[in-house]
């Protein structure tokens, strides 16, 4: 009698942990809701022979806002990994009205294809107590693996409203953090609750016909089937600007944008 007893309480508390390994987000890999299950997929594959490109540049137009340098003296231990003011990439605007970090992709036109998401891993790292790079873009079940550069400890914590939230802690020279969106969500946050200034965004695409802005504010998607698209670009600060193209087999269109301050 005794013994049946102890056996349904061991039972009892084994399901409870692993409830609460589940609640807390014991796997690197999010489950995908009804009919995203990449296994069950049949995947839309470009003709290369008539595949086309998109190209562009962002500018920003104006004074842009200032952007004062990152305040790290609450944790001399990040500061002294600089050698001096740490300005955040919020406004990356270029001496030629460039703009950085804009996240530009194919909004619509694609609706009822899938795309095999690439085997690669997309890198976000956390250096200098900075993540890195500011605009990160994946294609949705596509792996991210996170890793600490910083003899420091950090925390990984994304804020989705589609996707998951989770955190997870990160010890100098700890392994990576491996972690797949399974649906799609554009300039999604991610913080470190030890270190407030630390953002980045992570756009989470179901297809791969997308790019971020380099420091030159230029852009390029290449691969794209024929058809009529809206081309979307989103900067956290700035708002959205979109626009319509045509393209042809094998042809190219150019999308250029220009931003404001609100």
């Amino acid at each position: 009698m005794v013994q049946k007893m102890l056996d349904k309480k061991f039972l009892g508390l084994t399901v409870a942990a692993l409830l609460l390994l589940a609640a807390c987000g014991g796997g690197g890999e999010e489950a995908a809701a009804p009919g995203e299950s990449p296994a069950t997929a049949e995947y839309f594959e470009v003709d290369p022979a008539t595949a086309a490109t998109v190209t562009g540049r962002i500018s920003f137009e104006g004074q842009p806002p200032a952007a004062p340098p990152i305040n790290m003296s609450a944790e001399p231990d990040c500061s002294k990994l600089h050698g001096g003011p740490v300005h955040p990439d919020v406004v990356a605007v270029g001496d030629d009205g460039s703009l950085q970090n804009v996240f530009v992709w194919i909004k619509t036109g694609l609706e009822g294809k899938a795309f095999e998401p690439p085997m690669e891993s997309v890198q976000l790292a956390q250096k200098g107590c900075i993540y890195t790079p500011h605009v990160l873009a994946v294609q949705t079940n596509q792996n991210i693996q996170i890793t600490n550069d910083d003899p420091l400890t950090h925390n990984v914590h994304p804020l989705p409203t589609v996707n998951r939230e989770w955190n997870q802690s990160q010890t100098p020279g700890g392994a990576p953090i491996d972690y797949k969106f399974p649906r799609q969500e554009v300039m999604l946050p991610v913080k470190c609750n030890i270190h407030p200034w630390m953002r980045s965004y992570i756009s989470v695409v179901d297809h791969p016909f997308f790019a971020v802005s380099g420091s030159d504010g230029s852009f390029s998607i290449a691969g794209i089937p024929p058809g009529t698209y809206t081309v979307e670009a989103v900067h956290e600060m700035f708002g959205t600007k979109e626009m319509s193209i045509t393209l042809t087999d094998a042809g190219s269109a150019t999308a250029d944008f220009a931003f404001t301050a609100n």
